[in-house]
């Protein structure tokens, strides 16, 4: 068995009915155990975003609109662009109703595991204080379920390497850029592109969470204009066909009629898997972001998670899905388009320029999660290994840059998702025998905050 077959069983293996009754599961009794909470004070959300509490002097790194922002970073990226893309290609239209299920059960994921980050922040080998699932399960569940983070860090490591980013965006300069050109994309090429892309990461990566959130604050809003201009230019192209194309993500979630789909079931695991790697909720790792934010009411902080599925899933990857669908790549023969390509060939099918449109987006959206997956990597890595040990962690992350640029789409996605599926069981079972706590601090929050 190849080393791609391997990564790719193993990610399959993972994502069975368990975790799906899990995350999916678990995001629905958050919902209505919290009695709609996070929906409820959504108004309050966008307040907190917008900087209307930031003057209180708190413990932490950066401010709510930077948390946000790096946990966007890693969300709003390659998961929206070529992510969305996969999900067409392994379940059809379908699949995308099934990442909107996902995401809207998500937002209130997002409300309790990031509420319980900054609830039950700890401190690292250095003595700085860290938030983050594992540190949720060591401050608030005891030492008895240390062996739960283990498994949380160790799979965090691994789960968020950049590969899938170096990948895509290797495959997106090959055929939006240096193929036009007449460059033929060989193995000393793809590999040059990821070295670069390794020092531009380890310029930013050792500046430690402070300079990531200044970068991705600044970097977010733009990465996400460009693409939302882009997108509605498409659209509006084609905008006889946009309630056609909503009607056939509907009908294809439960019909499995598509030419790409199959059994419903694996739809909605399609659905489900690419969701996960798009907005977080529930993984563990946007947790890690917020747990840094300076705030003193863990209540605050997520409320303003709760936000990322809204943008990341529910926006964004709607926009991309509808891009794709209504300029008919989807339904052609796709063998050699996978990933980023097909959405290129969207882009590129219809507007003047559109690839390199796509491309500034695309760079901006990869270097921005490049910075973030760096972050949550070097938070597990220290929990296990001591923080003064981190340098050996960022030599192994850049190191990964380099193997995605050269390895195949399928390994790493394969990778990851496994990954991701261990990640999700210590977060999720922590969140839900600690979401008590969360609502009585809510209770608390809302009757003291003036709204």
């Amino acid at each position: 068995m190849t080393l791609k077959e391997l990564l790719t069983a193993f990610g399959n293996g993972m994502w069975g009915t368990p975790l799906l009754i899990l995350l999916m599961g678990g995001g629905l009794f958050f919902m209505l155990y919290s009695r709609f909470l996070p929906f409820r004070y959504f108004k309050h959300a966008i307040q907190i975003l917008r900087g209307k509490y930031d003057g209180e002097k708190s413990e932490g790194d950066i401010n709510h609109y930077q948390a946000l922002s790096t946990a966007l970073a890693a969300t709003v990226g390659m998961g929206n662009i070529s992510g969305v893309a996969v999900a067409i290609t392994m379940g059809g239209p379908g699949a995308i109703f099934w990442m909107w299920v996902s995401a809207f059960v998500g937002m209130a994921t997002k409300f309790f595991t990031c509420t319980l980050a900054v609830m039950y922040r700890g401190r690292d080998s250095l003595g700085q204080l860290q938030g983050g699932p594992m540190y949720v399960i060591r401050e608030g569940l005891g030492k008895k379920w240390q062996p739960l983070a283990i498994l949380f860090c160790i799979a965090g490591i691994f789960g968020t390497i950049p590969s899938f980013q170096s990948n895509q965006l290797t495959a997106a300069l090959g055929e939006g850029l240096l193929i036009p050109l007449g460059i033929e994309m060989t193995f000393g090429v793809r590999i040059s592109i990821g070295i670069i892309l390794a020092v531009i990461v380890g310029l930013v990566m050792l500046g430690g969470i402070k300079r990531i959130g200044v970068v991705a604050g600044s970097m977010v809003p733009v990465m996400v204009a460009i693409y939302v201009i882009a997108v509605v230019a498409i659209l509006l192209l084609n905008y006889e066909l946009v309630p056609q194309y909503l009607l056939l993500i509907f009908t294809d979630a439960f019909t499995a009629n598509s030419v790409l789909g199959g059994a419903v079931g694996a739809i909605i695991v399609a659905g489900a898997r690419r969701a996960a790697f798009s907005n977080e909720a529930g993984i563990g790792t946007a947790p890690m972001a917020h747990g840094a934010a300076k705030t003193n009411e863990p209540v605050r902080e997520g409320l303003v998670a709760m936000l990322g599925p809204a943008i990341d899933t529910i926006i964004v990857c709607t926009m991309t899905a509808l891009a794709i669908l209504i300029t008919g790549i989807w339904q052609e023969h796709t063998e050699g388009l996978s990933g980023v390509t097909l959405t290129i060939k969207a882009f590129d099918d219809t507007l003047i320029g559109g690839r390199y449109i796509l491309m500034i987006a695309l760079l901006i959206f990869a270097i921005t999660s490049l910075f973030s997956y760096s972050y949550y990597g070097a938070k597990c890595f220290s929990y296990l290994f001591g923080a003064k040990h981190i340098h050996y962690y960022q030599y192994f992350y850049i190191g990964m840059v380099v193997w995605g640029s050269v390895t195949s789409l399928g390994a790493v996605i394969g990778l990851i998702d496994g990954m991701y599926a261990l990640m999700a069981f210590p977060t999720m079972i922590s969140a839900l025998i600690l979401s008590p706590k969360v609502i009585k601090a809510a209770k608390v929050y809302f009757q003291k905050v003036d709204l």
